[in-house]
């Protein structure tokens, strides 16, 4: 095996999925609040959508930069949504955003070369830096800056070698949002020292106390990382997109043929769909129903004893202190499983910062289930 192969680590928390799946299998009744996925089914217009290109035969290769139909969607979108013009050719489909995100470091990073990143953050990110043989940085982050990196950070540790900084609003796994006039100066400071702002947004409609932005709104010299998979329900089709420079499309577009070639056409069909009026009428029902959980579980989560210092404006997470039960947050999930059928995921998958002392709840299950859990909860740590 490579060492690159070795140097990336699992999700620790499949490891307690899996077996959570072992007791559910034996008989033990499970609340899961571990997975990131949205427990809400497809649309069912795109899953309409999908059968009819099916039907019609539209099973071939696309374009490696997606269907011209559906880039133009995806610009009409920032337009109607967040008012901002966006060339349909700066839009590449990708395989979920996981294909964006290897397209940007495959352009921007050389071996060697640094992306800075926030501590904690979506394990992937790093992962993804070191498969190319680059180097994450990952930045301890607190409640001071919303767990979030920002432009004093980034001008502190940017280095010579330092090619790219990571952010993503609302965030994996604390919820919290930048403000995109923050986002604004970031991409400027990256821009002169000759790198770049990758900005994931693919929670990015997925806010709760706000409108839904973009950092598109006031540059265009960022890369930003978006999927169907969060907000549009839309997990196992594997659509995401990536918006890029001008300059660079083309390049991108050559790496994008020799990676992956293009996202599967089918679901390229349905994500078209998951645009339309009549989705995004059940998306943003949706949506309030993940509001509703989150106002029910997070001052739950307080009363109980953990500690959550700045209220998540988005995503469906909250990264939870629990030091005053455990100060091996591993331990404490694998005990919370076994002893009260309740799963959640331990800090350790999200980086080394304070790690053993924070676990994530995912609100990705029904308000009922989410009250089961904590009663759960509430005798287990009595």
């Amino acid at each position: 095996m490579s060492q690159r192969s070795d140097a990336i680590q699992p999700f620790h928390v499949m490891a307690l999925l899996a077996r959570a799946r072992e007791l559910e299998a034996s008989g033990r009744d499970i609340v899961h609040m571990e997975i990131g996925e949205p427990d809400f089914p497809t649309p069912q217009p795109v899953i309409d959508a999908v059968q009819q290109a099916i039907v019609s035969g539209e099973v071939h290769y696309t374009p490696a930069a997606g269907l011209a139909e559906l880039r133009a969607a995806i610009a009409d979108d920032y337009r109607r949504v967040f008012g901002v013009e966006i060339a349909a050719e700066r839009i590449l489909v990708t395989p979920g955003a996981s294909g964006a995100l290897l397209l940007v470091l495959g352009l921007l990073a050389d071996a060697g070369q640094q992306v800075l990143m926030a501590d904690p953050g979506y394990p992937c990110n790093r992962n993804f830096v070191r498969f190319i043989d680059g180097q994450a940085v990952n930045i301890p982050v607190d409640a001071e800056t919303g767990f979030q990196l920002s432009p004093e950070l980034l001008d502190g540790y940017w280095r010579d070698e330092t090619v790219a900084a990571m952010v993503a609003t609302p965030s994996n796994p604390t919820g919290t949002v930048i403000e995109p006039d923050t986002l604004a100066h970031m991409a400027q400071l990256a821009r002169e020292r000759d790198g770049f702002l990758i900005v994931d947004e693919i929670y990015q409609r997925l806010v709760y106390d706000r409108p839904a932005e973009t950092v598109l709104s006031h540059t265009d010299e960022v890369f930003v990382i978006n999927s169907f998979s969060k907000y549009f329900n839309m997990t196992g089709w594997r659509v995401g997109w990536l918006v890029a420079p001008q300059r660079f499309i083309e390049a991108l577009d050559r790496l994008a043929q020799n990676l992956f070639l293009a996202a599967p056409t089918p679901a390229q069909h349905g994500a078209i769909a998951a645009l339309g009026q009549d989705s995004l009428t059940i998306l943003e029902q949706r949506r309030k129903e993940f509001a509703a959980r989150r106002d029910f579980l997070l001052p739950a989560l307080r009363e109980l004893g953990f500690t959550i210092p700045v209220t998540p404006s988005g995503a469906f997470y909250l990264y939870a202190e629990c030091s005053r039960f455990t100060d091996d947050s591993f331990t404490f999930c694998t005990r919370l499983l076994e002893e009260a059928g309740v799963a959640i995921t331990p800090g350790r998958d999200f980086g080394d910062n304070a790690a053993t002392r924070h676990v994530r709840f995912a609100y990705t299950t029904g308000l009922e289930r989410l009250q089961e859990g904590v009663d759960r909860l509430r005798r287990y740590l009595a």
